[in-house]
């Protein structure tokens, strides 16, 4: 069996970071942290439950290594996508898709 993979000739044509190549100019910390304000003021504004109260207790752990807000968000990226969707927050939501493409 061939396993020889070609690759695509360079055609100039990405207009953006590919995070498979480099993760070069990708603020993956600090757009993590945006989404992690994103769900703050939503939970604010009254759209919070008692997940949501777990999911940000996740952050100050009483005991064990404190997790980063990209570990936090990839770990539970559809359930803050549906939290988005509900709170109608669509610059909430393009950030997180753009969190996933580029960082998770």
């Amino acid at each position: 069996m061939d396993t020889t993979q070609t690759r695509p000739a360079a055609c100039g044509c990405r207009s953006k970071t590919d995070r498979y190549e480099s993760f070069n100019g990708i603020d993956c910390d600090g757009n993590a942290r945006r989404v992690m304000e994103y769900i703050e003021r939503n939970i604010a504004a009254g759209h919070g439950n008692g997940f949501w109260e777990y999911f940000m207790a996740k952050r100050q752990p009483k005991s064990g290594p404190v997790p980063d807000d990209l570990f936090l968000v990839h770990c539970h990226i559809n359930q803050i996508r549906e939290f988005f969707e509900d709170c109608d927050d669509a610059d909430a939501l393009e950030l997180l898709m753009q969190l996933e493409e580029e960082c998770c």
